[in-house]
C-alpha cells in the first residue's frame, strides 16, 4: 500500500523548498510512453503521486501488461504546474519499477524453458523504502514475492550454522517458530542437501551453486525417502535471464 506520507517524501525530494521550473499557467495533459518493449509495473505508483497532486487520470495500463515501443502506459489531465511537478517522480517509480518486471519475465521465460515448476523470486535485497514498489514489480512479472520481511520465514543461514551446528540451529529456530511460519535451511554443498531435509526443513536453499551441483542437489531431495513432506528446493545465485538454471520448487 502507498500512503500519502511516501508521497510526500517523495514529491518533497524531488521538489525541495522553492520550485520555479513548475510554475507555469493554465491546464494540460501529460503521458507516459514506453521506449521500448517490456512489461509494465509501477502505475498504481504513478497514479498515486498525479492523484496526491489532484491531476486526473485519464487512461492507464494494468501492470504486468506487455507493450511494444510507443505504447502510451498512462495519461493524465490537470493544472500544468501539478503535471509537471509529479512527472519526474511517476516516471521513475514507473520506470524502475517495469524495468524489475521486464526482467523477471525475461528470467522466468528463460526458466520456463526448462521446467515449468520453476518459480522466479526475489529476496529482501530491496532499495531502503521501496520494497513495496519493487516486490509489486516482481509479481508484476510473474514472479514470486519470497518472504516480504523476516517475519514471513525463518532462514537458517551459514552463520547459524557455523555458530550451532546444522542439526541445533535448525532445532533451536523450530522450537521458537509458530506452527504456521516455514523454516528455510541454507546448504552450500550437494551433501547437506539431504541433512536439511532429514532435520526437517521446509525449504533447502541451494546457495551460489552452479547448474550441475543445483541439479545433482534437486536429485537428492527429489529421491529424500521420509515420512514428512518433501521439502522445496530454492537455487540463488548472482546470474542473468541469459544463463538457465535447473531447479524444482
Amino acid at each position: 500500500m502507498i500512503t500519502e506520507t511516501q508521497i510526500d517524501r517523495w514529491l518533497r525530494e524531488d521538489l525541495g523548498h522553492h520550485d520555479v521550473t513548475n510554475q507555469v499557467p493554465g491546464e494540460t495533459t501529460g503521458r507516459l510512453v514506453a521506449k521500448e518493449p517490456g512489461t509494465v509495473a509501477g502505475i498504481e505508483a504513478a497514479r498515486a503521486v498525479f492523484e496526491h497532486l489532484g491531476v486526473d487520470i485519464l487512461e492507464s495500463v494494468d501492470p504486468g501488461t506487455s507493450v511494444d515501443t510507443g505504447a502510451v502506459v498512462l495519461r493524465v489531465e490537470g493544472p500544468a504546474r501539478d503535471v509537471l511537478r509529479g512527472e519526474r517522480v511517476a516516471v521513475n517509480l514507473a520506470g524502475h519499477a517495469s524495468g524489475i518486471a521486464t526482467k523477471t519475465q525475461a528470467a522466468l521465460d528463460r526458466a520456463r524453458g526448462e521446467s515449468d515448476a520453476v518459480r522466479i523470486a526475489a529476496t529482501r535485497k530491496t532499495t531502503p523504502g521501496l520494497r513495496g514498489l519493487e516486490k509489486r514489480a516482481v509479481v508484476a512479472g510473474g514472479g514470486d514475492t519470497h518472504r516480504l520481511d523476516l517475519s514471513h520465514m525463518v532462514m537458517v543461514k551459514e552463520n547459524h550454522i557455523a555458530e550451532m551446528g546444522l542439526e541445533d540451529a535448525v532445532a533451536h529456530f523450530r522450537e521458537r517458530v509458530s506452527f504456521a511460519t516455514k523454516l528455510e535451511v541454507e546448504v552450500e554443498t550437494v551433501a547437506d542437501a539431504p541433512r536439511a531435509a532429514e532435520v526437517g526443513a521446509d525449504v533447502v536453499l541451494l546457495d551460489n551453486m552452479d547448474p550441475a551441483a543445483v541439479e545433482a542437489a534437486v536429485s537428492k531431495l527429489d529421491g529424500y525417502d521420509a515420512s514428512s513432506p518433501k521439502p522445496a528446493a530454492e537455487s540463488r545465485s548472482r546470474r542473468s535471464p541469459s544463463t538457465p538454471r535447473r531447479a524444482s520448487t
